[in-house]
């Protein structure tokens, strides 16, 4: 079955040649010139990824990721970002608010289709379905994809979910910011160099009183402790 992917580009030309990308490659693609129709489109069906340019008509493509991350229904869906803009700052920002992976125009199309690829794999990477119990009250469900402290439950994206399965999985070792891009991403580095950082400040806010749990080894990189 083929992925369905979700194309938000506001200039014709750029959105009809990465839809045929897409299709040569077997993915079925839906574009979109503007927010409003891509966002009345996920009332009838969620798409397996979403290619997102940040300068759309009416809207700006950060807060759409923002919805997008922070509504359950979709908080799992991947987006990369596709736009003009190419400084780092919006990069990060880009991150912060959730995003999978972040392209600059001018772009290569195989290059897109390629990273869309890397990103599904990553999300669709299944964990060992074992619950794990650490300190007081921390529960992670790999095969729910669930974390829940103290009974409450906290709402990780895919990537966020995976970084912290993957730190869990071995309580008091460090792992380096290479292991962990290299667990996810399997040598495919392909996001700036602080996209571990971004997460792992990410996924610290939403623990609340168990980021404590989650700490930095300065000039090493992070482990989970008890």
């Amino acid at each position: 079955m083929s992925h369905h992917v979700a194309v938000v580009e506001d200039e014709p030309d750029i959105a009809e040649l990465v839809a045929l990308q897409f299709q040569k490659a077997g993915f079925q693609v839906q574009t979109y010139l503007q927010a409003r129709p891509f966002l009345a489109s996920l009332k009838r069906s969620i798409p397996n990824l979403v290619i997102l340019d940040l300068m759309l008509p009416d809207s700006d493509g950060l807060e759409i990721c923002k919805y997008l991350k922070k509504t359950p229904a979709f908080s799992s869906v991947p987006v990369i970002m596709l736009t003009a803009r190419n400084n780092e700052g919006d990069k990060v920002l880009g991150l912060e608010l959730g995003a999978d992976d972040y392209l600059t125009k001018p772009f290569s199309p195989r290059e897109l289709v390629a990273r869309a690829r890397a990103v599904l794999r990553r999300v669709e990477h299944r964990l060992e379905p074992r619950a794990l119990r650490l300190g007081s009250g921390f529960v992670l469900d790999p095969e729910k994809h669930e974390v829940e402290v103290r009974g409450r439950r906290v709402k990780l994206t895919a990537t966020e979910f995976r970084i912290l399965a993957f730190l869990a999985s071995r309580p008091g070792r460090v792992f380096s910011r290479d292991q962990i891009l290299d667990h996810l991403w399997k040598g495919e580095k392909i996001v700036v160099d602080r996209t571990v950082d971004v997460h792992i400040r990410n996924i610290r806010r939403k623990l609340g009183e168990a980021a404590r749990m989650l700490q930095n080894i300065r000039g090493v990189g992070y482990k989970i402790e008890e």
